[in-house]
Protein backbone atom coordinates (compact mmCIF):
# COMPACT_ATOMS: atom_id res chain seq x y z
CA UNK A 1 0.00 0.00 0.00
CA UNK A 2 2.40 2.51 1.24
CA UNK A 3 4.88 1.29 -1.91
CA UNK A 4 2.55 2.27 -4.37
CA UNK A 5 2.03 5.69 -2.59
CA UNK A 6 5.85 6.29 -2.72
CA UNK A 7 6.01 5.72 -6.35
CA UNK A 8 2.60 7.48 -7.09
CA UNK A 9 4.90 10.38 -5.59
CA UNK A 10 7.88 10.13 -7.88
CA UNK A 11 5.36 9.69 -11.16
CA UNK A 12 4.57 13.05 -9.97
CA UNK A 13 7.84 14.69 -9.92
CA UNK A 14 8.17 15.05 -6.08
CA UNK A 15 11.78 14.19 -4.63
CA UNK A 16 11.32 11.66 -2.32
CA UNK A 17 14.06 8.98 -1.49
CA UNK A 18 14.21 5.62 -0.33
CA UNK A 19 15.67 7.28 2.99
CA UNK A 20 12.62 9.01 3.39
CA UNK A 21 10.36 6.48 2.94
CA UNK A 22 12.06 4.49 5.32
CA UNK A 23 11.80 7.06 8.05
CA UNK A 24 7.83 6.98 7.53
CA UNK A 25 7.71 3.29 7.68
CA UNK A 26 9.66 3.89 11.08
CA UNK A 27 7.35 6.37 12.33
CA UNK A 28 4.07 3.93 11.81
CA UNK A 29 5.71 1.03 13.09
CA UNK A 30 6.37 3.39 16.46
CA UNK A 31 2.20 4.18 16.30
CA UNK A 32 2.56 7.61 15.55
CA UNK A 33 -0.44 7.34 13.31
CA UNK A 34 -2.09 4.66 14.24
CA UNK A 35 -5.71 4.41 12.14
CA UNK A 36 -5.68 8.18 11.55
CA UNK A 37 -5.69 9.68 8.37
CA UNK A 38 -4.81 12.83 8.79
CA UNK A 39 -2.01 11.81 11.47
CA UNK A 40 -1.10 9.71 9.09
CA UNK A 41 -0.89 12.46 6.31
CA UNK A 42 1.17 14.85 8.38
CA UNK A 43 3.47 12.06 9.13
CA UNK A 44 3.99 11.38 5.25
CA UNK A 45 4.37 14.75 4.67
CA UNK A 46 7.07 15.67 7.51
CA UNK A 47 9.26 13.09 6.58
CA UNK A 48 8.59 12.87 2.64
CA UNK A 49 8.74 16.72 1.77
CA UNK A 50 11.67 18.33 2.42
CA UNK A 51 10.85 21.65 0.46
CA UNK A 52 7.60 23.62 0.33
CA UNK A 53 7.28 23.99 -3.34
CA UNK A 54 6.15 20.64 -3.32
CA UNK A 55 3.59 20.60 -0.84
CA UNK A 56 0.30 21.31 -3.22
CA UNK A 57 1.82 18.31 -5.31
CA UNK A 58 2.15 16.22 -2.34
CA UNK A 59 -1.40 16.96 -1.32
CA UNK A 60 -3.08 16.65 -4.54
CA UNK A 61 -1.41 12.52 -4.97
CA UNK A 62 -2.66 12.00 -1.02
CA UNK A 63 -5.60 13.06 -1.70
CA UNK A 64 -6.34 11.39 -5.09
CA UNK A 65 -4.47 8.11 -3.62
CA UNK A 66 -6.09 7.79 -0.17
CA UNK A 67 -9.48 8.76 -1.33
CA UNK A 68 -12.38 7.47 0.83
CA UNK A 69 -10.33 6.56 3.60
CA UNK A 70 -11.15 7.62 7.33
CA UNK A 71 -10.01 7.40 10.39
CA UNK A 72 -11.04 4.36 12.20
CA UNK A 73 -13.16 4.46 15.52
CA UNK A 74 -16.12 4.40 17.01
CA UNK A 75 -17.85 1.64 19.20
CA UNK A 76 -20.94 1.54 20.80
CA UNK A 77 -20.42 5.04 22.28
CA UNK A 78 -19.51 6.36 18.62
CA UNK A 79 -22.13 5.12 17.57
CA UNK A 80 -24.58 6.42 19.91
CA UNK A 81 -23.19 10.14 19.82
CA UNK A 82 -23.92 9.97 15.92
CA UNK A 83 -27.48 10.83 16.41
CA UNK A 84 -29.50 13.08 13.71
CA UNK A 85 -29.17 17.15 14.67
CA UNK A 86 -32.42 18.07 15.91
CA UNK A 87 -32.44 21.23 13.34
CA UNK A 88 -31.67 18.36 10.80
CA UNK A 89 -34.97 17.00 11.69
CA UNK A 90 -36.66 20.63 12.29
CA UNK A 91 -35.39 21.22 8.44
CA UNK A 92 -37.05 18.12 6.79
CA UNK A 93 -40.32 20.04 7.01
CA UNK A 94 -39.30 22.80 4.48
CA UNK A 95 -40.62 22.35 0.97
CA UNK A 96 -37.81 20.94 -1.35
CA UNK A 97 -38.31 22.40 -5.00
CA UNK A 98 -36.98 20.75 -7.92
CA UNK A 99 -34.59 22.54 -10.64
CA UNK A 100 -38.01 22.12 -12.88
CA UNK A 101 -39.99 24.09 -10.23
CA UNK A 102 -37.38 26.82 -9.18
CA UNK A 103 -37.57 27.92 -12.93
CA UNK A 104 -41.06 28.66 -12.90
CA UNK A 105 -40.80 31.06 -9.59
CA UNK A 106 -40.46 34.14 -11.34
CA UNK A 107 -38.42 37.70 -10.06
CA UNK A 108 -40.64 39.98 -8.79
CA UNK A 109 -38.55 42.33 -11.77
CA UNK A 110 -36.49 44.60 -10.07
CA UNK A 111 -35.17 46.30 -6.81
CA UNK A 112 -37.61 49.27 -6.23
CA UNK A 113 -40.20 47.01 -7.37
CA UNK A 114 -39.10 44.15 -4.41
CA UNK A 115 -38.74 46.96 -1.75
CA UNK A 116 -42.27 48.61 -2.37
CA UNK A 117 -43.99 45.08 -2.35
CA UNK A 118 -42.53 44.13 0.86
CA UNK A 119 -43.80 47.72 2.21
CA UNK A 120 -47.13 46.03 0.96
CA UNK A 121 -47.28 43.15 2.40
CA UNK A 122 -46.15 44.65 5.94
CA UNK A 123 -49.55 46.73 5.54
CA UNK A 124 -51.64 44.10 4.17
CA UNK A 125 -50.42 40.96 6.19
CA UNK A 126 -52.39 40.38 9.53
CA UNK A 127 -50.59 36.47 10.40
CA UNK A 128 -48.62 33.95 10.10
CA UNK A 129 -48.01 32.16 6.84
CA UNK A 130 -46.33 28.83 5.39
CA UNK A 131 -45.65 27.70 2.04
CA UNK A 132 -47.25 29.91 0.54
CA UNK A 133 -46.31 32.06 -2.48
CA UNK A 134 -47.08 35.70 -1.72
CA UNK A 135 -47.32 36.52 2.13
CA UNK A 136 -44.21 36.98 4.23
CA UNK A 137 -43.81 33.29 5.80
CA UNK A 138 -41.45 30.51 5.49
CA UNK A 139 -40.42 27.04 3.26
CA UNK A 140 -42.33 28.77 0.16
CA UNK A 141 -41.76 30.18 -3.07
CA UNK A 142 -42.42 34.44 -1.62
CA UNK A 143 -39.75 36.62 -2.20
CA UNK A 144 -40.29 37.67 1.24
CA UNK A 145 -39.33 35.02 4.39
CA UNK A 146 -37.39 32.41 5.68
CA UNK A 147 -36.35 28.67 4.27
CA UNK A 148 -38.27 28.71 0.85
CA UNK A 149 -36.86 29.98 -2.60
CA UNK A 150 -37.32 32.70 -4.74
CA UNK A 151 -34.35 33.91 -6.99
CA UNK A 152 -34.63 37.49 -5.91
CA UNK A 153 -36.06 38.23 -2.56
CA UNK A 154 -35.85 39.41 1.10
CA UNK A 155 -34.57 37.09 3.62
CA UNK A 156 -36.55 37.91 7.43
CA UNK A 157 -35.95 35.01 10.16
CA UNK A 158 -33.53 32.92 8.74
CA UNK A 159 -30.13 32.00 10.38
CA UNK A 160 -27.67 31.13 7.35
CA UNK A 161 -27.88 31.14 3.58
CA UNK A 162 -29.63 28.45 2.00
CA UNK A 163 -29.44 29.34 -1.88
CA UNK A 164 -27.85 32.99 -1.76
CA UNK A 165 -30.71 34.98 -3.49
CA UNK A 166 -31.62 37.53 -1.06
CA UNK A 167 -31.08 40.90 -2.17
CA UNK A 168 -32.14 42.01 1.64
CA UNK A 169 -31.35 40.25 5.17
CA UNK A 170 -33.67 41.25 7.28
CA UNK A 171 -31.64 39.92 9.91
CA UNK A 172 -29.10 40.45 12.99
CA UNK A 173 -25.97 37.93 12.01
CA UNK A 174 -23.07 37.50 13.94
CA UNK A 175 -19.41 37.11 11.79
CA UNK A 176 -16.49 35.91 14.10
CA UNK A 177 -13.16 37.84 13.27
CA UNK A 178 -10.66 36.35 11.39
CA UNK A 179 -7.74 34.20 13.43
CA UNK A 180 -4.37 36.05 12.74
CA UNK A 181 -2.22 33.17 14.69
CA UNK A 182 -3.43 30.68 12.21
CA UNK A 183 -0.12 28.70 10.60
CA UNK A 184 -0.88 25.92 9.35
CA UNK A 185 -0.41 26.19 5.44
CA UNK A 186 0.59 30.17 5.38
CA UNK A 187 4.73 29.25 4.65
CA UNK A 188 3.70 29.22 0.87
CA UNK A 189 1.61 32.38 0.95
CA UNK A 190 4.19 34.13 3.25
CA UNK A 191 7.37 33.32 0.47
CA UNK A 192 4.70 34.79 -2.48
CA UNK A 193 4.20 37.84 0.06
CA UNK A 194 7.88 38.41 0.47
CA UNK A 195 7.24 39.84 -3.56
CA UNK A 196 5.77 42.55 -2.02
CA UNK A 197 8.33 43.13 0.46
CA UNK A 198 10.85 46.48 0.13
CA UNK A 199 13.42 46.44 2.22
CA UNK A 200 14.77 49.86 3.80
CA UNK A 201 17.41 51.08 6.33
CA UNK A 202 15.56 53.58 8.85
CA UNK A 203 15.56 54.05 12.78
CA UNK A 204 17.50 53.85 15.34
CA UNK A 205 21.19 52.60 14.80
CA UNK A 206 20.42 48.92 17.24
CA UNK A 207 21.56 46.13 14.60
CA UNK A 208 25.33 44.81 14.84
CA UNK A 209 27.17 45.89 11.22
CA UNK A 210 29.67 42.81 11.24
CA UNK A 211 31.55 43.11 8.36
CA UNK A 212 31.33 47.43 8.94
CA UNK A 213 32.70 46.37 12.73
CA UNK A 214 35.35 44.28 11.37
CA UNK A 215 36.84 46.60 9.13
CA UNK A 216 36.68 49.90 11.46
CA UNK A 217 38.77 47.29 13.96
CA UNK A 218 41.50 46.83 11.08
CA UNK A 219 41.76 50.31 10.13
CA UNK A 220 41.83 52.15 13.98
CA UNK A 221 43.74 48.67 15.64
CA UNK A 222 41.12 48.31 18.24
CA UNK A 223 37.72 47.04 18.95
CA UNK A 224 35.28 49.19 17.08
CA UNK A 225 31.90 48.50 17.02
CA UNK A 226 29.60 49.34 14.41
CA UNK A 227 26.39 49.37 14.48
CA UNK A 228 23.45 50.41 12.07
CA UNK A 229 19.54 50.79 11.57
CA UNK A 230 17.63 47.32 12.24
CA UNK A 231 16.18 45.91 8.75
CA UNK A 232 12.70 46.60 8.29
CA UNK A 233 9.84 46.13 5.70
CA UNK A 234 8.78 49.81 4.80
CA UNK A 235 5.92 48.38 2.84
CA UNK A 236 2.68 50.41 3.71
CA UNK A 237 -0.07 47.67 3.77
CA UNK A 238 -3.95 48.00 3.79
CA UNK A 239 -6.42 45.37 3.83
CA UNK A 240 -10.40 45.59 3.74
CA UNK A 241 -11.69 41.50 4.10
CA UNK A 242 -14.97 40.69 3.16
CA UNK A 243 -16.73 38.36 6.13
CA UNK A 244 -19.76 36.50 6.51
CA UNK A 245 -22.64 35.17 4.04
CA UNK A 246 -21.07 33.50 1.19
CA UNK A 247 -17.36 34.12 2.05
CA UNK A 248 -18.23 31.16 4.99
CA UNK A 249 -17.18 29.17 2.59
CA UNK A 250 -13.78 30.34 2.08
CA UNK A 251 -12.62 30.95 6.20
CA UNK A 252 -9.89 28.89 6.28
CA UNK A 253 -8.02 30.34 3.04
CA UNK A 254 -8.45 33.95 4.24
CA UNK A 255 -7.12 33.56 7.43
CA UNK A 256 -3.89 31.29 6.30
CA UNK A 257 -3.56 34.66 4.29
CA UNK A 258 -4.35 37.26 6.95
CA UNK A 259 -2.06 35.35 9.75
CA UNK A 260 0.78 35.39 6.59
CA UNK A 261 0.63 38.97 5.73
CA UNK A 262 0.01 40.00 9.62
CA UNK A 263 3.62 38.37 10.17
CA UNK A 264 5.18 39.82 6.83
CA UNK A 265 4.46 43.35 7.06
CA UNK A 266 4.91 45.97 9.56
CA UNK A 267 3.20 48.72 8.44
CA UNK A 268 -0.19 47.19 7.64
CA UNK A 269 -3.61 47.91 8.88
CA UNK A 270 -6.83 45.98 8.07
CA UNK A 271 -10.57 46.32 7.97
CA UNK A 272 -13.93 44.05 7.67
CA UNK A 273 -16.55 45.13 5.23
CA UNK A 274 -19.52 42.76 3.97
CA UNK A 275 -19.80 41.97 0.21
CA UNK A 276 -19.30 45.57 -1.04
CA UNK A 277 -17.38 48.53 0.37
CA UNK A 278 -19.52 51.03 1.26
CA UNK A 279 -19.82 54.37 3.93
CA UNK A 280 -18.18 52.59 6.80
CA UNK A 281 -15.77 49.70 7.68
CA UNK A 282 -15.33 48.10 11.25
CA UNK A 283 -12.22 46.14 12.91
CA UNK A 284 -14.26 44.14 15.51
CA UNK A 285 -17.14 41.87 13.96
CA UNK A 286 -18.54 41.33 17.72
CA UNK A 287 -18.62 45.58 17.54
CA UNK A 288 -19.38 45.47 13.75
CA UNK A 289 -22.69 47.96 14.67
CA UNK A 290 -21.50 50.32 17.26
CA UNK A 291 -18.00 50.90 16.45
CA UNK A 292 -17.84 51.81 12.89
CA UNK A 293 -15.15 53.76 11.28
CA UNK A 294 -16.12 55.96 8.44
CA UNK A 295 -14.52 55.18 4.71
CA UNK A 296 -14.00 58.93 4.17
CA UNK A 297 -12.07 59.01 7.39
CA UNK A 298 -9.40 56.38 5.88
CA UNK A 299 -9.20 58.36 2.55
CA UNK A 300 -8.32 60.86 4.54
CA UNK A 301 -5.96 58.90 7.03
CA UNK A 302 -3.89 56.85 4.91
CA UNK A 303 -1.89 58.62 2.24
CA UNK A 304 -1.91 57.62 -1.24
CA UNK A 305 1.45 55.16 -0.63
CA UNK A 306 -0.37 52.28 0.51
CA UNK A 307 -1.20 49.21 -1.00
CA UNK A 308 -4.64 48.26 -1.01
CA UNK A 309 -5.85 44.49 -0.68
CA UNK A 310 -9.71 43.79 -0.93
CA UNK A 311 -10.28 39.94 -0.16
CA UNK A 312 -13.82 38.76 -1.47
CA UNK A 313 -15.65 36.40 -3.22
CA UNK A 314 -17.23 39.71 -4.93
CA UNK A 315 -20.52 37.03 -5.42
CA UNK A 316 -23.65 39.20 -4.32
CA UNK A 317 -26.50 40.91 -6.34
CA UNK A 318 -25.86 43.70 -8.58
CA UNK A 319 -28.06 45.88 -6.78
CA UNK A 320 -25.64 45.66 -3.69
CA UNK A 321 -22.91 47.34 -5.96
CA UNK A 322 -24.87 50.06 -8.11
CA UNK A 323 -27.94 50.57 -6.27
CA UNK A 324 -28.03 53.26 -3.68
CA UNK A 325 -30.12 51.10 -0.54
CA UNK A 326 -29.19 48.22 -2.36
CA UNK A 327 -26.79 46.54 0.59
CA UNK A 328 -28.38 43.45 1.86
CA UNK A 329 -28.33 44.10 5.33
CA UNK A 330 -28.82 48.41 5.46
CA UNK A 331 -29.79 51.33 3.58
CA UNK A 332 -26.80 52.76 2.03
CA UNK A 333 -27.13 56.56 0.81
CA UNK A 334 -24.47 55.96 -2.14
CA UNK A 335 -23.69 52.45 -4.23
CA UNK A 336 -21.11 50.58 -3.61
CA UNK A 337 -19.76 51.38 -6.73
CA UNK A 338 -19.51 55.14 -5.99
CA UNK A 339 -17.06 54.27 -3.06
CA UNK A 340 -14.83 51.76 -4.55
CA UNK A 341 -14.31 54.49 -7.24
CA UNK A 342 -13.34 56.88 -4.54
CA UNK A 343 -10.68 54.11 -3.48
CA UNK A 344 -9.30 53.09 -6.04
CA UNK A 345 -8.80 56.90 -7.30
CA UNK A 346 -7.25 57.93 -4.03
CA UNK A 347 -4.72 54.78 -3.63
CA UNK A 348 -2.43 54.29 -6.45
CA UNK A 349 -1.88 50.31 -6.00
CA UNK A 350 -5.12 48.38 -5.44
CA UNK A 351 -5.82 44.64 -6.10
CA UNK A 352 -8.66 42.49 -5.42
CA UNK A 353 -8.53 38.73 -4.46
CA UNK A 354 -10.77 36.58 -5.28
CA UNK A 355 -10.96 32.92 -3.61
CA UNK A 356 -13.24 31.86 -6.15
CA UNK A 357 -12.12 29.74 -8.92
CA UNK A 358 -11.03 32.01 -12.21
CA UNK A 359 -12.88 30.05 -14.09
CA UNK A 360 -16.23 30.65 -12.66
CA UNK A 361 -16.23 34.86 -12.55
CA UNK A 362 -17.51 35.38 -16.27
CA UNK A 363 -21.19 33.77 -15.06
CA UNK A 364 -21.40 35.66 -11.93
CA UNK A 365 -22.39 39.80 -12.55
CA UNK A 366 -20.96 40.64 -9.33
CA UNK A 367 -17.78 39.59 -10.68
CA UNK A 368 -17.74 40.94 -13.93
CA UNK A 369 -18.97 44.55 -12.50
CA UNK A 370 -15.81 44.52 -9.22
CA UNK A 371 -13.56 43.50 -12.06
CA UNK A 372 -14.46 46.50 -14.08
CA UNK A 373 -14.08 48.91 -11.38
CA UNK A 374 -10.61 47.36 -10.54
CA UNK A 375 -9.55 47.65 -14.43
CA UNK A 376 -9.36 43.89 -14.37
CA UNK A 377 -6.63 44.25 -11.24
CA UNK A 378 -8.70 40.84 -9.85
CA UNK A 379 -6.54 37.69 -8.68
CA UNK A 380 -7.51 34.23 -7.73
CA UNK A 381 -6.22 33.65 -4.23
CA UNK A 382 -4.17 31.09 -4.99
CA UNK A 383 -0.25 31.31 -4.80
CA UNK A 384 -0.07 32.30 -8.46
CA UNK A 385 -2.68 34.41 -8.06
CA UNK A 386 -0.85 36.06 -5.45
CA UNK A 387 2.54 35.92 -6.79
CA UNK A 388 0.55 38.30 -9.68
CA UNK A 389 -1.02 40.32 -7.16
CA UNK A 390 1.86 41.26 -5.72
CA UNK A 391 3.57 41.47 -8.68
CA UNK A 392 0.97 44.52 -9.83
CA UNK A 393 1.33 46.21 -6.35
CA UNK A 394 5.19 45.95 -6.20
CA UNK A 395 5.38 47.94 -9.75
Amino acid sequence: MFILFFLKLKEAKVPVTLREFLSLLEGMEEGIADYDVEAFYYLARTTLIKDERFIDRFDQVFADYFRGVEAIGGGTEASEAATIPEEWLRKLTEKHLTEEEKKLVEALGGFEKLMETLRQRLAEQKGRHQGGSKWIGTAGTSPFGAHGYNPEGVRIGQETSKHRKAVKVWDRREFQNLDDGVELGTRNIKLALKRLRRWVREGAADELDLSGTIRSTAEHGYLDVQTRPERRNAVKLLMFFDIGGSMDDHIRVVEELFSAARAEFRHMEYFYFHNCLYEGVWKDNRRRRVDITATSDLIRTFGPDYRIIFVGDASMSPYEIVQPGGSVEHWNKEAGEAWLNRMTGHFRKCVWLNPVPEDYWSHTTSISIIRRLFSDRMYPLTLGGLERATRELSR
